[in-house]
């Protein structure tokens, strides 16, 4: 079976660059990875952008990358095929 890493991130479109800004904590203690896209939230291209974004994070081809769920909320969950959380935490380190 393939390896498959679930990662919840809080998007913000239309920021002045496309850059992962760390980790956070919801109100009930939930770990997110705050990220940013110079896209706008129009016909998927910020989701796109997210998909891009995280694929050169962790060095995986993007179409491995995809939207589980919440593709019209801020707060989405991305499942990364062919990856596991030890290779999440290695690039972009470990919820605090």
């Amino acid at each position: 079976m393939n390896p498959q890493a679930r990662l919840v991130v809080r998007l913000t479109p239309r920021a002045g660059a496309d850059r992962i800004e760390g980790w956070a904590r919801d109100g009930s203690g939930r770990a997110y990875l705050k990220a940013r896209t110079t896209a706008a939230p129009a016909d998927g291209k910020a989701n796109q952008a997210l998909e891009r974004l995280i694929a050169r994070a962790l060095d995986v081809p993007p179409s491995r990358v995809r939207i589980a769920s919440g593709a019209s909320a801020r707060v989405k969950t991305l499942v990364i095929e062919g990856a596991d959380e030890a290779l999440v935490e290695a690039r972009l380190g470990a919820p605090d």
